[in-house]
Formats: C-alpha cells, structure tokens, sequence
C-alpha cells in the first residue's frame, strides 16, 4: 500500500495534511466569482462618474487580491485523522483547531460543485449531530474524500483499522467498503411530478425581486414603454390576451419546473450501507448525504394538493442531530407508490405508511368545517375594503357575496377531505417495534410515522373552543425532525390512552 492509498495516523505531533494542491486552482477562481459583481459595480459607478473611467491599474490588483486570498486557506488549512479524533486546524492570524471525536461522528457528507468535478476534488462536511455545527474541508481529492468517509463510517460503527507503516510513515489501512444496497434511483418518467410541486416558485419569486430592483435602470420596462405595451396588447380581444397570457405563463413555468427538477435530482440513488443511509444527487453540483440509520427516529410522507391530485408525493426521514430540524428529504416528487415501498425499507417495517387510522369522530368534524367556514366569512370580510375604502363602486357589494357564495362550498370540500385524512393509530406487530402514525392534511395531506422508542415526552394542549366539545391536541416530543408530531383535534380521553399506551407509565397519574 502506498502512501495515498492510507490516511496519517497520528504520529503525535505530526500526520497533519493539507489541502490538495488543486485547490490552489479552485479558490482563486471561486473567488474571482465573488468579487466580480463588487468589481463590476464599482467599475460602472466610476466610469459614470469619472471621464477617464476606472484606472487601468486597478483590474490586475483586483485580481491579484482575489487570487491571494484564494491561496490563504491552502497555506493556512491542515487536518489529520488520530486513532480517536479528526482534527482540523485553519486560520493565519487567528488559529482555530476543530475536533471531531471518531465515535461521534453521525454523517459524512460529500458535495462538489462543477468546478470540484472539472478539478477531482470534493468538498467533505462533517457532522457529530450537535446543532448544524460541521467540519468542512474544502477541498481534497474525489479518491482521498471516499477513503476518509469510509474510515470515518467505520470507526463510528467500532471497526478499528490497523496502523501499517509504509516508507517510516504511520498510516491507517482503509477498509473496502461494504457493497451497499440500493433503496431507489431517479426514474425520469417521474417527470410529469415537477411541474405538479410549487417548490420552483420561490426562484421565480427571486427572480421577480431581482428584477424588480433594476427596473428602473432597464430601458424596455419605462413608463412610455410599458404604455405603449399595454395599448397594443389591449388592442386584441382581452379574452385572447388573457389566453395567450395564461399559455405562455403555464408553458414557462413547465419548463422551469422540469429544468429544476433535473438539475437537482439528476442521477439520484439512494442506498443502504455502513450503518448509514446515502443519498446522490445533483447535475451541476453533487451532493452525497448520509443520515446514520440508528438516528433514524420515523418517516413523513408529504402529498401536496396538486401533487396529490395526479398520485405522487414526497418522503423524508425523521432524524435526530442532522441539521435542516432533523428532516432529510430522500425522493423528489415521485409515486406515492414509492413512497411507499422506500419507506417501508428505511423503516423495517412494512405497512406503517399505510396502516389504517382511527377517526377522531364528529365533534373534529364539526371542528374541521367550522374552521373553513370561518375562513370563508374572513375572505368574503377583506373583500368589502376595496369597495369601501378605495371607492370603487363599480364593484359593488357583489364582491363580497361572490366570495362568500364560491368559498362557503370550496371550504366544506376542504373541510371534508381534511377530517377523511386525519387520525392517528399506535402499530405494534409482535416482534417488532412500535410506531405511533398520525395523519392529517390542509394544503398537504401528511403521514408521519414516529418510533414509540423516540418519543421522550407529551403536551395536552386544549384552547377553549376545543374544550367546549371534548377535544384536545396531543403533542409527542421527540429529538427528531421538527422535535415534535400533533395528533389533532382528538377525543382527549383517547388522547391520553394513546400516550399511555405508547409510552406505558409515562401518563399513568391522568389515566387515575
């Protein structure tokens, strides 16, 4: 075995690495990208103000500067594995070391971007599951990355390498790692999803900001433009205007729906090996996540309105200690058939996605209609005010009722759909552990499965419409995804037989 082919084993006071020398190509570069629109700026801004416009002496210094602060982190970045800690040392005038103890490390994760791959290199983020705290190395080689994710990985499971000495220097000797098992891979038919989730919508949110801000600056979109814009437009029939509008509205958002979709999930798979769950991902910058399977804590299946409407849907494992509130998204909008299946993978245990739920009866039904109704009479409310304050009474108060006669049916489809959707069940199949499953949905119809093992405590929590009819909302704590699963508007005798019943003890004083 060669040098390269082992990772330094803390000979006391030496084994320190540093970064690969190729960063020496990328951090100038990826600096240079970030001084180029302060640069740009400051060049316009001069030349509008100055005859001569921008020195020419400046743009060399400016390039100079980027690339010495783009040597720094290579001159100033070291780290070494010992046979108990990562250590990562980095600063010029301020020193920092991190540590990371082996037995604590909970993932692993590995990002490039397309300039890592022109390069070989990876970025390698390391989390220990304290808050969203990583130690990253940025960057080493795409070969050296797997060799000390593999290490890592399988000293946190208790496997200990051996030294071996090669050429005088003290290495450790990698272990293969062991074949992984593969969960799901990208299917491009699952295509017809991305334009069905409205995930995409806050690029084109950004994009209209962005815009927003140089309007003034651009010449098409002045007042005598947009006028002129407008009287031609209007010179059609408005229903064609309309419809050509809403084409070309519904046609650009297709294709950025299905652009975004591609490059996120472009190669996609996800598998199962060294304790670990691994998911890859990513067109131009790819990254490879793990999530420690013993973190794993439950599941969540989320289908939102319009994605449910043609059969698909999302899943995300619940973990505790892996940053983003312990929620990692494993597949893009796919069938719910899948899933499905891959939850009932993550979880070793089938059928939790698709146990059936005890209903919450008809004082959450009540409840449930009442709550859209009332937010059908706010609507119609708001939809007085242009009549009344802005004195537009060619709108008259049929406003208000249209809103009101539309919302009041609309509601109630919601309403009733949302009760069909809402319950909860506690699985406990002999042999194997048991999973409270709660369901619920409003804009999104939702199936959380939650280990009994994970939760650590419960809230009772009943506002005075609720205890006027007998319901409560019964809160599990947990360390997991966003730390907490409701079960909602339920029976609060049942409410508290459930938690009983989960967490056998816990809750014995409320069932006395």
């Amino acid at each position: 075995m060669s040098p390269d082919e082992g990772l330094p084993l803390d000979p006391d006071a030496g084994g320190w690495q540093r970064l690969d020398p190729r960063n020496l190509l990328l951090d100038p570069v990826k600096t240079l990208g970030q001084f180029l629109v302060p640069a740009l700026i400051a060049f316009v801004g001069l030349s509008s103000r100055r005859d001569d416009g921008m020195p020419s002496w400046m743009l060399p210094l400016l390039v100079l500067g980027a690339v010495a602060f783009g040597v720094l982190p290579w001159l100033t970045t070291s780290w070494r594995v010992t046979d108990t800690q990562f250590q990562k040392r980095s600063g010029l005038l301020s020193r920092t070391t991190s540590t990371a103890p082996l037995d604590r490390v909970r993932s692993v994760d590995l990002e490039s971007s397309l300039l890592h791959r022109v390069l070989g290199l990876a970025k390698v983020q390391i989390g220990t599951g304290v808050d969203d705290d990583r130690i990253t190395l940025d960057a080493i080689s795409q070969e050296r990355a797997g060799e000390l994710r593999a290490l890592l990985l399988a000293r946190r499971q208790g496997v200990a390498p051996l030294p071996e000495a090669v050429d005088g220097e003290s290495v450790v000797a990698v272990p293969p790692p062991a074949p992984e098992t593969p969960l799901a891979a990208i299917d491009w038919s699952w295509l017809r999803f991305a334009p069905f989730s409205l995930a995409r919508l806050v690029l084109l949110a950004g994009f209209v900001g962005l815009l927003a801000q140089f309007a003034d600056d651009l010449p098409f979109l002045d007042q005598e433009h947009l006028s002129s814009g407008w009287r031609w437009a209007t010179s059609f029939a408005i229903w064609l205007v309309v419809l050509i509008v809403l084409v070309v509205g519904l046609l650009g958002w297709v294709v950025v729906a299905v652009t975004g979709y591609v490059v996120q999930w472009w190669d996609m798979r996800l598998t199962r090996g060294q304790g670990s769950l691994h998911l890859t991902a990513g067109l131009f910058t790819t990254r490879s996540i793990s999530v420690e399977e013993t973190r794993v804590r439950g599941v969540e299946m989320r289908e939102p309105l319009l994605l449910r409407a043609v059969g698909g849907g999302e899943l995300s494992t619940l973990a505790t200690g892996v940053g983003s509130e312990g929620v990692t998204r494993i597949l893009p909008p796919c069938p719910r058939e899948v899933c499905v299946s891959v939850g009932d993978e993550v979880l070793a245990e089938p059928g939790r996605l698709t146990a059936p739920l005890a209903p919450h009866g008809p004082a959450a039904r009540r409840r449930s209609h009442v709550r859209e109704a009332r937010g059908a009479l706010v609507l119609a409310a708001l939809a007085v005010l242009p009549v009344v304050l802005a004195d537009v009474s060619w709108l008259g108060w049929w406003l208000p009722a249209l809103v009101l006669v539309a919302g009041l049916p609309v509601g109630a489809a919601i309403a009733e759909a949302s009760y069909r959707h809402l319950g909860h069940s506690l699985v406990a199949d002999p042999g194997t552990a048991s999973h409270l499953v709660v369901g619920h949905a409003e804009a999104a119809r939702v199936r959380t499965v939650l280990e009994a093992d994970g939760i650590i405590g419960w809230v009772v929590t009943e506002t005075w419409f609720q205890r006027r009819v007998g319901l409560a909302d019964l809160v599990a704590t947990t360390a997991a995804g966003a730390e907490k699963v409701v079960v909602r508007d339920v029976p609060r005798d049942r409410a508290i037989g459930l938690a009983d019943a989960a967490t056998p003890g816990v809750l014995s004083a409320w069932t006395t």
